[in-house]
């Protein structure tokens, strides 16, 4: 009994360590396109993320775009648009 518990322990140690280094890998940016109704309050978490650096952190390259209102926005994205 006392062999299988040092066992199933250094089993869990080498998986915890395992584990550790998964994220570690080197990713190529992935780049978003995101659009804004307009520029409002209501972003703000979102500017302040923005200028710390937390989406390239994270390997996101964030590109904003402002839609100039909701109609021109969703006509955008319906229409699979670039704008």
């Amino acid at each position: 009994m006392k062999k299988f518990r040092k066992t199933a322990l250094f089993l869990t140690l080498v998986l915890i360590m395992s584990m550790a280094f998964v994220g570690c890998g080197d990713k190529a940016m992935t780049t978003v396109r995101l659009a804004e109704v307009t520029h409002s309050v209501f972003y703000a978490p979102q500017y302040v993320a923005i200028t710390n650096g937390f989406f390239e952190e994270e390997g996101i390259e964030l590109e904003v775009i402002n839609g100039q209102g909701a109609d021109k926005t969703m006509t955008a994205l319906l229409s699979d648009n670039d704008t």
